[in-house]
């Protein structure tokens, strides 16, 4: 038996090399090389001038807080809004929540560059809500263009259908038994939500939370086409230092932009390996 198991892990093991090695050469090795050309000047000696600008120059703070800001309000918005829908869709049996439960899918089998320019055609000052607005004698602009309200919106319309997707799936495994326990207690909605069904699905939300922060903190095409020219978010500004042949500096905005996705993978470990308190205490 033991030697058949050997075998067995032998062969798992040589299958799995090919994808390993295939991972290592167009994953880590790239990863390695960027992060130890961040350290290097334009002669290719070593040197911190990289970061050091980064953290001294004026636009690129305003790019880096402005990368950040954007990020957490989008985080903030999505996880708010699609836990709010998720709720609703978990606990409602109207006709409404199951047309939504059907739909509200839709926006993440739209590419991305259909649904920017789609969004672009209706919210445009001149797009169809102004045509619109015009034919009522008014001259409606929303300005959510070419702005951070633009790049907000567009990151909302791309998360909020991925957080909601995963908070339902969290919120369906609750039992209905275990609110009707706490509903014939005499427990209010309120009680049973934040004792109940909150920590029951607080693990799924920061689930939802770290790749929504991933996603964005990395964005390029959203705030590419409707982002405005300065402040300017990493993705974009990456690119730019790219396109000057500034590849020691853009590594080093290559490694910022890893190291907040990081932060959040970290939260993300933690949330999976951690512990439940029942577990420790053996109950």
């Amino acid at each position: 038996m033991i030697k058949k198991t050997w075998k067995t892990n032998v062969l798992i093991a040589c299958m799995l090399l090919p994808a390993l090695i295939l991972a290592l050469g167009i994953i880590l090795v790239p990863m390695i090389n960027v992060f130890i050309q961040s350290f290097q000047d334009g002669s290719g000696n070593f040197s911190l001038e990289q970061y050091y600008f980064l953290f001294t120059d004026k636009l690129a703070l305003q790019n880096l807080w402005y990368t950040v800001w954007i990020t957490v309000v989008t985080v903030a918005g999505a996880i708010t809004i699609s836990y709010l829908l998720a709720l609703y869709l978990r606990f409602s049996d109207s006709k409404i929540s199951k047309v939504i439960s059907t739909v509200y899918l839709l926006p993440r089998f739209v590419p991305h560059l259909v649904a920017i320019y789609a969004m672009m055609t209706v919210v445009r000052d001149s797009g169809f809500l102004n045509r619109l607005s015009q034919v009522f004698g008014y001259n409606f602009k929303p300005g959510l263009l070419y702005n951070a309200k633009g790049i907000i919106m567009m990151n909302l319309w791309f998360n909020i259908a991925f957080a909601t997707m995963i908070i339902v799936a969290a919120l369906a495994g609750i039992p209905d038994s275990i609110i009707e326990s706490s509903r014939d207690v005499g427990a209010g909605r309120i009680y049973t939500f934040f004792k109940m069904v909150l920590p029951l699905s607080i693990k799924d939300v920061l689930v939802a939370m770290t790749f929504i922060f991933m996603s964005n903190i990395s964005s390029f095409t959203t705030p590419y086409i409707i982002g405005p020219n300065h402040p300017k978010m990493f993705g974009v500004y990456l690119r730019d230092q790219f396109s000057k042949m500034r590849y020691e500096r853009a590594a080093a905005v290559s490694v910022l932009i890893f190291a907040f996705s990081s932060i959040s993978a970290i939260v993300y470990l933690y949330t999976n390996l951690k512990e439940k308190e029942w577990e420790k205490t053996g109950l």
